[in-house]
């Protein structure tokens, strides 16, 4: 019997694990999918949008003129300004929120003031969505 019930936990335990929900964004190919699915994070907090997207955000510029944004971006500075990696990733991602939020050039780090971390996605996660944009210059 104590097999049996030893063999059901694994087995529950297995197909939980295997049924885990896949991120949304898996790529910067699919950070469309979030505009796609804007209703899905309008009115709740960042954090929920940010657990859906797998690829680094490597920049974000934070904008607290109404309307408030954050522009995210896959590529480092270097790689911008240089125009280095592929179409896709210079996808940018924009993330209206509801309220104005504390970012201060004067108070980032120098010379990294765009690097976004873990500590900006802990800062900012509790922040509602309000609209979703995504932004991809045509190839020339």
């Amino acid at each position: 019997m104590k097999t049996s019930i030893k063999i059901l936990a694994i087995l529950l335990f297995l197909i939980n694990y295997s049924c885990q929900a896949q991120q949304m964004v898996q790529t910067t190919k699919d950070v469309y999918k979030l505009k796609e699915n804007e209703q899905q994070f309008i009115n709740k907090p960042l954090k929920n949008l940010l657990k859906e997207i797998k690829p680094e955000i490597k920049t974000a510029n934070g904008i607290n003129d109404n309307p408030f944004f954050f522009s995210f971006r896959f590529r480092t500075l270097e790689q911008q300004k240089k125009d280095e990696g592929s179409y896709e990733d210079s996808v940018a991602l924009y993330v209206y929120v509801k309220e104005a939020f504390d970012w201060k050039w004067e108070d980032r780090p120098k010379g990294k003031e765009m690097i976004w971390t873990k500590k900006d996605a802990q800062k900012y996660q509790n922040l509602i969505v309000v609209r979703i944009k995504v932004i991809n210059l045509p190839k020339e």
